[in-house]
């Protein structure tokens, strides 16, 4: 029987504050916790995803800016480090990563140098979940490129709602153009207040919309400060406090991904 091809996923959204890292560092965490193995790629200059995941930055640690500029020097195995918690690895981002575009401008293949750092690990997980920044940019293409999935988070508001369009149109751009195997397989409801109508609202419009009513998550992730003050500590929340709102969203929107 052929191995099982490992799900190379990118969370993604042109519009900032929908959710997007923490539902990187979260939805990993609870997959790790329902058995699977996965490894995290930071691909925000940010590095917030990195600092969620309680690994500093560390000028000495090879990171994603080593090996998409440099891949001939580096391996990607050498870049990978073990979180605190098991089944959970991280490639970690750097500052440095901000100034990779202009360095990889004239660079022949400039879009699959993540790809090709992927392809190094992929094999040796379950799943490989990559961040983005939070724009259309060399680095973004370059995630785009290596994925087979997309995750949107759509923070229930109407001008997420509104980038939700924008950003289907990029993907289908990237698979006619770069990535024939890339697809959107799914919209996460994000900052969902159920006491507030136009939360309400801005999920009734994702759950009868033709474009994204398929591609829905039935889980929503609630508005909780657990996630915010998990984030702050460098820790998951389902590891952070197993019991809180968030904790149960991520571990059934992990449950819901695993299908």
């Amino acid at each position: 029987m052929a191995p099982k091809k490992p799900r190379i996923v990118a969370i993604a959204n042109e519009k900032g504050g929908v959710g997007k890292t923490a539902t990187v560092v979260n939805l990993s965490a609870a997959l790790s916790l329902e058995g699977q193995k996965v490894l995290v790629v930071d691909m925000d200059p940010q590095h917030n995803t990195t600092n969620g995941l309680g690994v500093d930055i560390d000028d000495e640690r090879i990171n994603i800016y080593d090996l998409i500029t440099n891949g001939r020097e580096y391996k990607a195995r050498d870049a990978v480090c073990r979180t605190k918690w098991e089944k959970l690895d991280l490639i970690p981002s750097h500052i440095d990563l901000s100034g990779a575009e202009i360095e990889l401008v004239d660079e022949e293949g400039r879009e699959n140098r993540l790809k090709d750092v992927v392809a190094e690990v992929a094999g040796d997980y379950d799943v490989v979940i990559m961040d983005t920044p939070p724009s259309l940019s060399l680095l973004t293409i370059n995630v785009f490129a290596a994925a087979r999935e997309v995750l949107v988070p759509c923070q229930t508001h109407p001008y997420a709602y509104k980038a939700l369009e924008d950003l289907f149109d990029t993907i289908e751009d990237i698979k006619e153009e770069i990535n024939p195997d890339i697809k959107i397989s799914g919209i996460i409801p994000t900052f969902y207040d159920q006491r507030t109508k136009i939360s309400r609202d801005i999920l009734e419009r994702l759950q009868t919309n033709d474009r994204y009513k398929n591609l829905l998550f039935d889980t929503a992730i609630r508005v909780n400060t657990d996630i915010t003050a998990s984030s702050d500590k460098g820790k998951p929340v389902v590891f952070y406090r197993k019991s809180s709102y968030g904790a149960n969203d991520y571990m059934a929107l992990a449950r819901e991904f695993i299908g």
